[in-house]
């Protein structure tokens, strides 16, 4: 990196020697030559999506001491969506880890030192235990690294039990003489009780990170657990070790966002229009397509869709306070549950992709989600949002409009209902109740009651979601 060099006059020099002519002045070598200064640069906590505050260290892929070739992850944080694999933009060598796996930082801090050569490892090291402490640093601050998200996200491995994982030469090991594990899984293992030569590492080349130890210490405890309901007769169920009731649990680093969200949506004057839709014919298309590979959620998402291309101010949005933009595509983002928050993955123009690759599309997005390996452009581009309840047989409910959206709608289960028909019979008929929450600063009663008829008219004649 190219850095700026500044030269002033001394202070005290006559103005005659200020204005004489650059050439005139004699040259001296050693006078002008630049001594060689130490370079070490932060690296510091990324912020990976529009709404992350602070990030959480899941792993350090590499050690202090490694050297680094610019491009290489070095480190995977978790943001309040996924968890990332992150980049530097600089060779050199990883002087100093400041905040260790499991740790938290605000968006912006410093996380680790990096030192340009190994010579410079020391002095790193040193300023690092000057910040630590809160001291004033000898030398000017080093120079933050932009570091760079990898073009995928660092998967998330399923922990094995321990019990399970007993092997003479552990993966992460040189022909078994050392077991290869990060700084705080060791620290972890010291505290847990845990043998490291008895646990699988899932991180690069079977690294021990500290959710390996993690789950070798719940494994150890359901085994136990499991142990004493066996000796004991007549033990009733009791509830999950993981769960510790009456223990108070602060937010993950999701929960969080989810939490900040929340809260900020209720600064949006909301109001919301409920529709009963007849689901017969629909229910009668998904059971003839559903071999191929069609989801429900995939075909609702396409309805809603094809109805909010009819009805564009419901597709708009509002986050200034001052105006609404017309969005210019129709992304349907669904809201998942996931383990410990929720998230919204996104359908990309709806409208415009068929039914099957729409399908294929959202059990991709859903697998990504699960394992928290989804990019930030497929969770945060959404445009209108589904949140579907309707699996677990709720008939009906409220959504909370998300931040930057205009409108979000719930879907509740098809229910068989009696209903009176058109020739003063009685009849029976599948329905649905939707719930629709919109930004009454941009959205009003109208616009959703003229939106849901049309939804309602495509679901109940849906030959052209196929189409």
């Amino acid at each position: 990196m190219a850095h700026l060099l500044r030269t002033s006059f001394v202070a005290g020099s006559s103005p005659s020697l200020r204005r004489r002519p650059f050439l005139q002045l004699p040259f001296h070598p050693r006078r002008r030559s630049l001594q060689p200064q130490a370079t070490i640069r932060e690296i510091f906590m990324p912020a990976l999506s529009s709404t992350m505050t602070e990030g959480k260290i899941v792993s350090w892929i590499r050690t202090e001491g490694d050297k680094l070739a610019k491009g290489e992850s070095v480190v995977v944080v978790e943001s309040d969506k996924a968890d990332m694999d992150v980049e530097t933009f600089y060779d050199g060598y990883l002087a100093a880890i400041m905040v260790d796996e499991g740790g938290v930082a605000p968006v912006g801090s410093a996380i680790a030192f990096l030192a340009e050569t190994e010579d410079e490892i020391s002095e790193a090291k040193s300023r690092a235990a000057n910040v630590s402490s809160g001291s004033p640093p000898s030398a000017p601050p080093p120079e933050k690294i932009p570091e760079n998200v990898g073009a995928a996200a660092a998967p998330v491995a399923a922990a094995k039990p321990a019990s399970v994982v007993v092997a003479s030469t552990h993966p992460a090991s040189e022909g078994g003489k050392r077991i290869v594990a990060s700084p705080y899984a060791k620290k972890l293992a010291k505290e847990l009780n845990v043998e490291l030569g008895a646990v699988l590492g899932t991180g690069p080349s079977g690294r021990i990170v500290a959710k390996d130890v993690e789950a070798a210490a719940s494994a150890a405890v359901l085994k136990s657990d499991a142990a004493r309901s066996v000796s004991a007769p007549g033990s009733s169920v009791q509830p999950s070790p993981s769960l510790e009731l009456g223990t108070t649990v602060p937010f993950s680093t999701m929960q969080g966002a989810v939490s900040r969200n929340m809260v900020e949506s209720l600064a949006v004057p909301t109001f919301r229009v409920g529709y009963t839709i007849t689901t017969d014919a629909l229910d009668a298309l998904y059971k003839k397509i559903k071999s191929k590979g069609v989801t429900m959620t995939a075909l609702l998402a396409k309805a809603t869709a094809l109805a909010l291309a009819k009805h564009p101010i419901v597709n708009s949005s509002c986050r200034d306070g001052k105006s609404f933009t017309y969005n210019s595509s129709i992304n349907i983002a669904v809201a998942v549950a996931i383990d410990g928050g929720l998230i919204t993955p996104v359908l990309q123009d709806a409208d415009k992709v068929d039914i099957y690759s729409l399908s294929r599309k959202w059990k991709e997005l859903v697998d990504k989600a699960r394992a928290k390996q989804l990019q930030p452009q497929e969770y945060n581009t959404g445009t209108f949002t589904l949140s579907n309840l309707g699996m677990f047989g709720v008939d009906r409910f409220d959504a909370i409009l998300p931040p930057g959206t205009g409108a979000i709608m719930a879907v509740g289960a098809s229910i068989p209902t009696v209903v009176g028909t058109k020739d003063g019979r009685i009849g029976k008929k599948n329905q649905m109740q939707v719930n629709v929450t919109a930004d009454h600063r941009v959205i009003y009663g109208s616009d959703l009651a003229t939106f849901l008829q049309t939804l309602a008219k495509i679901i109940e004649d849906p030959k052209g979601l196929t189409q």
